[in-house]
């Protein structure tokens, strides 16, 4: 049988985590109303505030539909390896500082092995392969520079 305590601390526990989407929406709502308007002779569709805020909206609302209908008990907590995919994730922000292709293979190459990949041919294919795939797409294809860095030095030259 829950205690009164037990059970307010599940209710709690229970609403923090939509309150917290909901507070990023309103922050992130508010934000996009700084931007800066189009005038109506120029105005092709909507405004560039519009479609944030349709994104916004929708999260709200799928935060309130969360919150009303789902009945589920507390998750277990997370595994190791979640904790650690965590830590390699702010590896790569911080490696990503210097270079950003440097960071992403070292995070591709990493999380191989941390998910279990042991043949290192494969790993040094996926820490090669998705990087130089990855610049090529956004440089090549949809024409996006990215950051100087010390390999995008070498290419932008």
């Amino acid at each position: 049988m829950q205690s009164d305590s037990d059970r307010g601390s599940r209710a709690l526990a229970r609403f923090a985590v939509p309150g917290g989407i909901i507070a990023f929406c309103a922050l992130a709502f508010w934000l996009s109303t700084q931007f800066e308007r189009v005038p109506p002779i120029l105005k092709r569709g909507i405004q560039p505030s519009d479609f944030p805020q349709l994104v916004i909206g929708l999260i709200f609302f799928l935060t309130i539909a969360l919150m009303l209908t789902d009945r589920s008990e507390q998750p277990d907590p997370l595994s190791g390896i979640v904790w650690k995919t965590m830590a390699l994730l702010i590896g790569f922000t911080l490696v990503a500082e210097v270079d950003i292709f440097i960071g992403l293979a070292l995070f591709a190459g990493s999380l191989t092995m941390l998910w279990g990949e042991r043949r290192l041919g494969m790993i040094l294919l996926v820490s090669i392969v998705v990087p130089v795939a990855v610049f090529f797409l956004f440089d090549g294809v949809f024409e996006i520079r990215f950051p100087r860095g010390l390999l995008t030095n070498l290419w932008y030259g």
